[in-house]
């Protein structure tokens, strides 16, 4: 194997024991064709990489959010990986330098193309996969996603905070949860509402914004809030 593989072996924190992986995981398909001659390249690596990251990635989120919902968790993988997610992880790891290409390929400017950067880290986690088997591919994919999974930590997840809530809620009730404009403060051009936000008779958030719309979910979001600190509690 060339010292430049072994450097990039290094940045992805994997050693190959099977080095045609790695160099099958690096071969776009266009070598093939230009060939016109069957020659072996990332395609079949990319879909098997694809299923174990997404299988990794929500297991992952699964375990770290208890209380999210399908929705909830569907929304969060989907922020947490993507096509640019991935070809980000692609550059961060100077995969491009090593891709083999065609010449119209590479003239077309394959190497930094972010969808053929993305396809290839799908078919450098498929061939890990192969070469060391789950666990192996399990620890590059959570060390490569350490930073966006610490964001996803901190952020909000939810894009829809009161449809979360209201799925979150229906795991113990049919009773939809109901919203109350509880003030309305500041000069008409710069209204500030707050809104509190109620289930079974109990107050479980409030929250303000310059709409009722947005106080709303503010007060959807600190209920949500409220809920997984009880939850945590209770699982102590």
């Amino acid at each position: 194997m060339s010292s430049s593989l072994t450097e990039l072996e290094q940045r992805l924190g994997y050693h190959f024991h099977n080095p045609t992986l790695l160099q099958t995981a690096l071969t776009h398909p266009s070598v093939a064709h230009e060939n016109q001659r069957p020659l072996e390249h990332n395609q079949r690596l990319e879909f098997l990489g694809d299923s174990v990251l997404e299988l990794v990635l929500t297991s992952e989120l699964f375990t770290r959010f208890p209380n999210l919902g399908e929705g909830g968790l569907t929304k969060a993988r989907a922020q947490l990986v993507n096509r640019r997610s991935l070809a980000e992880c692609s550059r961060r790891l100077g995969v491009g330098e090593h891709l083999v290409l065609s010449k119209g390929e590479e003239k077309s400017g394959g190497r930094e193309r972010g969808s053929t950067l993305a396809d290839a880290f799908e078919a450098l986690v498929g061939a890990i996969f192969l070469d060391g088997g789950f666990e192996a591919a399990r620890q590059v994919i959570l060390n490569h996603f350490a930073m966006r999974l610490a964001q996803q930590e901190t952020a909000p997840l939810i894009e829809n905070p009161k449809g979360e809530l209201q799925e979150l809620l229906q795991e113990r009730s049919t009773e939809p949860p109901s919203y109350e404009l509880r003030s309305v403060s500041g000069p008409d051009h710069d209204r500030v509402f707050e809104c509190a936000v109620f289930h079974a008779g109990q107050e479980l958030g409030r929250g303000m914004g310059k709409s009722k719309k947005a106080a709303e979910s503010s007060a959807a979001r600190a209920a949500l809030e409220r809920l997984r600190q009880d939850q945590s509690t209770c699982q102590k």
